[in-house]
């Protein structure tokens, strides 16, 4: 494929970022003076609440005379906890990930009838429109999977018959094609960055209407299209985790945002997928693989606590990792004790790493789940409870999965439209009020200056 070519040159690029920075400083103690609550949180950590949800309920300590006083992590869906599910499932040994997208967007579990007829109408609606593939992800494909999911979401507004409607019924409509037709642009976005980018084979499987999320994934991203039973759960098991975790977090309230405008469906959750794409959120657990990467060639022996804990001690120091002085993987804004997320996808993963030979990195892993907290109250000096979170464990699940690194956080997105959309439903019908926060304005008045009167530097005398 051709790249457009850049016409922008350095120098230029160089005087406007130049003005942008001198015009830009913010004092150090603006937002203490006056209280700006940056990233909408409180000085304690906590959220700014900004509204009310039945949804998803992240649950990670409690407040004791205004103390956080830390507790094992609960997440709960609908008022469902998120272990009572998975273990119902694994009871019945069933895939529940479409069930789970029910209750969310529903607010209920369905019955027997009701999941099957769910579970039907997705699989007529996994199939892309006509020449969709051709059209609009093959013609420009994308290195980054999470763009191309991004503009396909936007694209599907064009063959969409009543696109703008916002009742409960249409939105329902267009939350349930979407869930169903992720998974397909993914695994053909996937396979158009192997042709284009990597140079490799690309294999494009028709999606199977009679299987389940989890079962055409892996169907459609391997080249064989084979995949166990085993496998498939697992898979699910990572869909079930990552459907749903509040309405405060980064992707959802984008949804929230934007749904309160009166915008789309396409429109919402476009810009939800480019709030997850960043590393700070959905890409979280790809740093979390590179890291562990590093530790396996720097580290001799994986079952050395001596070892591994001066390894953590280099990084927390700076002087190992990518010199952020972060552990990846450890530590949530709200869980404290654990993450539940991770305390299940860590159960669920034993199996398929002693099948498939990756003990020995699962054992790494939880070495380094147990000896971080430690290491960091001793390097720190904090005595702040660390826990593991989700990204822990899903960028090794997806490795033994054998799923490529650019797919880690689409699958992320595939897993969280079902929230996304619950999201979106709830703020349509019961938000009222275009979501609009204040910036506290710091520019001074300036008098207006003629053209010919103006210089040539970045500020203007």
């Amino acid at each position: 494929m051709t790249i457009q070519p850049d016409y922008v040159k350095e120098e230029l690029l160089h005087e406007l970022s130049e003005s942008f920075c001198m015009h830009n400083q913010l004092p150090p103690d603006l937002f203490t003076r006056y209280r700006i609550k940056r990233g909408l949180r409180n000085a304690d950590g906590t959220g700014v609440l900004v509204g009310a949800s039945h949804l998803g309920n992240v649950h990670g300590y409690i407040l004791n005379e205004g103390e956080r006083e830390p507790i094992e992590g609960r997440l709960t869906y609908r008022g469902y906890n998120v272990y009572d599910l998975i273990h119902g499932l694994e009871q019945e040994n069933r895939f529940g990930f479409e069930e789970i997208g029910y209750l969310l967007m529903c607010g209920k579990l369905p019955s027997r009838r009701q999941l099957a007829e769910f579970q039907h109408t997705i699989g007529l609606e996994r199939a892309l429109p006509d020449n969709f593939t051709e059209d609009m992800i093959m013609r420009a494909p994308s290195r980054d999977i999470m763009n191309k999911l991004a503009s396909a979401t936007l694209a599907l507004y064009s063959y969409d018959a009543n696109p703008d409607e916002t009742t409960v019924e249409n939105i329902m409509r267009q939350g349930i094609s979407l869930m169903a037709k992720f998974p397909v642009i993914i695994s053909h976005a996937y396979q158009a960055k192997r042709r284009y980018f990597d140079n490799d084979s690309m294999f494009l499987h028709v999606p199977d209407p009679n299987r389940s999320t989890a079962e055409n994934i892996l169907h459609l991203i391997r080249p064989t299209g084979e995949f166990n039973d085993d496998e498939a759960k697992l898979l699910d098991r990572c869909l079930i985790l990552h459907a749903e975790h509040g309405g405060g977090n980064n992707s959802s309230f984008t949804v929230r945002v934007t749904s309160s405008s009166g915008t789309d469906t396409y429109s919402a959750i476009a810009a939800a997928v480019s709030s997850l794409k960043g590393p700070r959120h959905g890409g979280a657990n790809l740093r979390v693989v590179k890291q562990f990467e590093e530790m396996k060639e720097n580290i001799h022996n994986w079952k050395d606590e001596t070892e591994v804990g001066n390894y953590l001690r280099k990084i927390l120091n700076k002087e190992a990792g990518d010199g952020s002085g972060l552990i990846y993987g450890m530590g949530h804004a709200i869980y404290t004790l654990s993450d539940p997320r991770a305390v299940a996808l860590k159960k669920a993963a034993r199996p398929l790493a002693e099948k498939t030979g990756y003990s020995d990195e699962m054992d790494l892993i939880e070495l380094v789940e147990k000896l971080t907290p430690g290491v960091f109250a001793e390097i720190k000096g904090s005595d702040k409870p660390m826990c593991a979170n989700v990204d822990m464990y899903s960028g090794f699940v997806y490795k033994m999965l054998g799923l490529p690194k650019s797919l880690y956080t689409p699958l992320f997105a595939t897993a969280r439209i079902v929230g996304w959309m619950a999201h979106r439903l709830e703020e349509v019908t019961t938000g009222g009020k275009i979501i609009r926060p204040a910036y506290k304005p710091v520019a001074k008045n300036i008098e207006y200056v003629n053209i010919d009167e103006r210089n040539d530097g970045p500020i203007n005398d």
